[in-house]
């Protein structure tokens, strides 16, 4: 066996990086063993199929993974900052960037917004669980797994160097012969497979288990937004797994599909990327929309302006989002007619998009608005999004995208969309929903310190980016003399970086400050709340509704605290709950190892890890899980212990 194969040879930084990770884990595995957590750890979090803890765990390795892309970003920002900057190399640099652009997308926004789902979903709906509980965890480990083998790439055999698009032919064994971008393809693939798994249950859970009376025109914003998006994602996901499929057997096996001869076509490549890339700009984002439309209605004490228009609007968009993808390459000679054609459905996307920016602020007009920390970051995403959506527009027209494509002016708007798109929203949701799942609000002081550091910072390190491309300077530029006169903005862009990272530092040392000295909340309902969730005690025990709720109107508890409706009419029973089982943790665990094996082609270690697959696949559909049922009396006693108050 080749041994040279798995090293990374290099700077300085990658070494470091090597002595910090077995650091952690030597650390981890130590704190475990000394505080004896090891069965702890076993019986709680590696076997539990309780969507609540299941989406606890995506949001904290979405928080891990942003804190590993804003390295990533930051290092970029410094070797742009001046010219001739010597701080990466250019090998380096597109590694950098390629893993930034993965990481941020898919394993930071999609799990941040899965955990958040995963938790709010079936409490919206007035449901004990997802529909399929077991296959939850199935996919949480799944993605896990598929993200730890991206993340170990940097520091065994080298990351993917061909951009987060891996375009071909720069993604060929001709152009990339290390190893990374074989991790590309199996990472992908990997994590893809549970969020498609993801998909089908949460799709399943909202159409059939919703509270007796919900109808679909009764449900919340967010749980609508949530059903069209896992649309998108069971049509949009199979296309990513063929193509990055199709991407391992020229990688690994020789074939021909991508290549430039021998009938191969690297067009193919492009067109089924973005066939997948661009509805999954709308997958993260449409989530997004549902949660500011909660805490918009929330803080403005107003039912939503324009509830039908708004979910229409949710539908054409998902609708669009599959006939806009090749406005990816107006500038790669597909002839007048295609070029106009997406042009119109690109620029037609932005009506619906307006409608829900025009609904959200007469929803804001003469309400009794709460400048809260969730609040904020809402009220800040809709200027900040929609210049994001105007320069979209602009880079819509094919001719002039000719000027803008593949340039600074670029980065900024998909920046410009996706940041406020995306990360404002699952930074507000995650500030709105936190009392909900830990029973204590984070800290509003430090709350509103890290969004002024954020905010302000975002549009400094992004908006001189518009000018840098209407100056002529291209993406992935990794340096540039000072003739070209591109050195003072990208001194003022590096400076906003390092303003970002500083608000995210609060909002991390936010969550250490309060979980030690915030006052607990007994009330459940912090923010006087309009749906289900906040009907809950919190923390919310494992059965989540001691009583399954009635429903009548479409704000379900802001009308049994405003009018008087009932929502719990029914007797407290025993609640049947599934038992929790190790066998996803173990899946997860094999899949690692076979997309390891895989990436470096050792292919006995490979067979024998898809075998034990298979195994673990026949042991899970035999498995006959009976679970158990929590008493009458011990819900009584639990609802006491929460809620402090007589059920």
């Amino acid at each position: 066996m080749d041994l040279d194969k798995f090293k990374v040879h290099g700077e300085p930084l990658i070494y470091g990086a090597m002595i910090s990770i077995a650091l952690a884990t030597i650390g981890i595995l130590v704190g475990l063993t000394y505080f004896k957590k090891w069965g702890y750890l076993w019986r709680e979090w590696l076997t539990t199929v309780d969507h609540k803890k299941i989406g606890v765990m995506y949001i904290l390795a979405a928080l891990l993974m942003l804190f590993r892309g804003g390295v990533d970003a930051m290092m970029m920002r410094l070797q742009t900052a001046a010219p001739e900057m010597k701080f990466l190399d250019a090998q380096h640099y597109n590694e950098v960037f390629t893993t930034h652009g993965l990481i941020m997308i898919l394993f930071m926004a999609m799990p941040f917004i899965i955990g958040l789902m995963n938790v709010i979903i079936p409490l919206q709906i007035g449901a004990r669980d997802v529909a399929f509980p077991r296959l939850n965890a199935v996919s949480f480990w799944l993605f896990f797994m598929g993200a730890m083998l991206l993340n170990i790439s940097f520091v065994i055999g080298g990351s993917p160097d061909a951009g987060w698009s891996a375009y071909f032919p720069l993604a060929s064994l001709e152009f990339s012969p290390t190893v990374g971008n074989n991790y590309y393809s199996l990472a992908l693939q990997i994590s893809g497979i549970g969020t498609l798994i993801t998909g089908v249950n949460f799709i399943v859970t909202i159409l059939k288990m919703r509270a007796p009376g919900m109808t679909l025109m009764k449900m919340p914003m967010f749980t609508w937004s949530v059903l069209i998006t896992n649309i998108i994602i069971v049509f949009a996901f199979p296309v990513l797994t063929v193509a990055l499929a199709l991407m391992m057997f020229d990688r690994l096996f020789g074939s021909q599909f991508f290549t430039m001869a021998n009938g191969g076509m690297d067009m193919l490549w492009a067109n089924l990327f973005w066939v997948w890339g661009h509805p999954e700009v709308y997958i993260v984002i449409l989530p997004a929309f549902g949660i500011y439309s909660e805490i918009i209605a929330t803080f403005s004490k107003k039912n939503l302006y324009g509830y039908t228009s708004m979910v229409v609007s949710m539908l054409l968009i998902s609708l669009l989002s599959f006939l806009v993808w090749a406005h990816h390459f107006y500038t790669m000679g597909q002839g007048v007619m295609v070029n106009s054609f997406f042009s119109i459905t690109t620029m037609a996307i932005a009506v619906p998009t307006g409608v829900k920016i025009f609904n959200w602020l007469f929803t804001l007009r003469k309400g009794r608005i709460t400048f809260t920390t969730p609040m904020l970051y809402t009220l800040a995403f809709i200027p900040i999004f929609t210049i994001g959506g105007v320069t979209g527009v602009m880079l819509a027209m094919a001719s002039a995208d000719y000027q803008y494509h593949n340039t600074m002016f670029l980065v900024a708007h998909f920046h410009y969309v996706l940041i406020p798109g995306a990360v404002f929203a699952v930074i507000a949701g995650f500030h709105y929903w936190f009392p909900k799942v830990f029973g204590f609000r984070l800290n509003e002081r430090l709350g509103k310190h890290a969004f002024w550091w954020i905010i302000i910072s975002f549009n400094v390190t992004f908006f001189p980016l518009f000018f840098l491309g209407l100056m002529g300077m291209t993406r992935r530029m990794y340096t540039y003399s000072e003739e070209t006169g591109f050195g003072p903005l990208n001194m003022l862009s590096f400076a906003g970086a390092v303003g970002l990272a500083i608000g995210f530092v609060i909002l991390v040392y936010n969550i250490y400050w309060s979980t030690r000295y915030m006052p607990r909340d007994t009330t459940s309902d912090p923010w006087d709340g309009r749906t289900l969730e906040w009907a809950t005690p919190s923390p919310i025990p494992a059965y989540n509704f001691a009583i399954v709720p009635k429903v009548q109107t479409r704000d379900a508890f802001w009308s049994a605290k405003q009018d008087n409706i009932p929502l719990f009419e029914d007797k407290i029973t025993k609640i049947h709950l599934p038992n929790n089982t190790g066998k996803p943790f173990i899946l997860g665990v094999i899949f690692f190892f076979l997309g390891f094996f895989l990436v470096f082609s050792m292919w006995i270690p490979a067979i024998v890890a898809g075998i034990g697959i298979i195994i673990m696949l026949a042991a899970m559909s035999f498995d006959r899980d009976h679970g158990f049922y929590v008493s009458a009396e011990e819900v009584i006693a639990t609802e006491k212990k929460l809620r402090g108050e007589t059920v």
